[in-house]
């Protein structure tokens, strides 16, 4: 098991919100789920995330990836957390 802790930043208005931006890699069937994002928002970024990664050349892994964007009662933008996730 693995686990990364990034931050990135959230537009808010004016201001930019740190977000953490928390990565675990686990053994187990392969999947991949954000929390901490709307439903509709979660859907899309999946599959921009993993398009991205494949893009710059990293070996998406085969393993069960859980991504939690915190805090969870912060509004986020999604274009600034997929850069901390491996979007462009």
């Amino acid at each position: 098991m693995s686990l990364a802790i990034l931050y990135s930043r959230s537009l808010s208005g004016m201001d930019a919100p740190l977000v953490t931006v928390e990565v675990h890699l686990s053994n187990g069937l392969p999947s991949f789920t954000i929390v901490g994002l709307p439903e509709a928002e979660v859907k899309e970024s999946k599959d921009r995330v993993r398009a991205a990664l494949l893009t710059a050349r990293f070996e998406f892994p085969a393993r069960r990836i859980t991504v939690n964007l915190a805090p969870a009662d912060l509004p986020k933008v999604l274009n600034v957390k997929l850069i901390a996730t491996g979007s462009q």
